[in-house]
């Protein structure tokens, strides 16, 4: 079982913290299950929006141009047709989500997968507490030099509900985002170059992620 260093926002060590091996092993990096996960995750983003005109919606009378024979030219029933310009677009586009169910138990491996991808690149931090006396922004930027964050960096606080103190904090940093335990996605793992998570998150994540894993034990054997 590996473990990792807990520190302040000082960047002091101030603990440890155990790891589960079920979580955070090597063995879970699965990059195609981070795959599937980030493919979910950026489709349930899609606005689906887009829209194009047939031949009913297209502006334009229904009146018959010219009489079916006699004139020599090609028969045509309506100005809006689609083989004319301005004429309406077949199998086009249309308003549609393109959201779709992905199984829990591939989610909760994905999260794993993350986990163990940023703890083997040395690119997830534990901190004792995300808590600063002052909602200042830039306490949270001198907490995050001390952490050596230099590009982005996700944090992660426990809890049903993120402090004020916190949420005014770190809202205006740029390139950093904060979220809770609970709603912890993979695509932002990967999204973010840091990881920092409060002790507490961590712990309860880890508990959550080794009871799915023995779940499955479970239902094999």
């Amino acid at each position: 079982m590996a473990n990792i260093d807990v520190v302040n926002l000082q960047g002091k060590k101030v603990g440890s913290l155990d790891l589960a091996d079920e979580v955070f092993g090597p063995e879970q990096v699965n990059e195609a299950l981070l795959w599937e996960s980030v493919k979910h995750y950026r489709a349930a983003l899609r606005q689906g929006t887009h829209a194009t005109k047939n031949r009913k919606l297209v502006s334009g009378s229904g009146k018959k141009l010219w009489k079916q024979k006699g004139t020599g030219r090609a028969r045509i029933g309506s100005i809006r047709s689609p083989l004319w310009r301005h004429g309406g677009t077949v199998h086009g586009p249309q308003p549609r989500s393109y959201a779709y169910s992905f199984p829990r138990r591939k989610q909760l491996g994905a999260l794993r997968a993350a986990l163990a991808a940023k703890l083997a690149d040395g690119n997830l931090t534990v901190v004792d507490s995300l808590e600063l006396q002052e909602a200042k922004t830039k306490q949270y930027r001198t907490a995050l030099d001390n952490l050596h964050v230099k590009k982005t960096a996700l944090l992660v606080e426990s809890g049903a509900d993120l402090s004020r103190s916190l949420l005014l904090g770190a809202r205006n940093l740029d390139g950093v985002d904060l979220v809770l335990g609970n709603e912890v996605h993979p695509y932002d793992l990967l999204r973010y170059e840091r990881a920092i998570f409060s002790r507490a998150a961590l712990e309860n994540l880890q508990t959550t992620l080794k009871k799915s894993v023995s779940k499955r034990k479970a239902e094999v054997a």
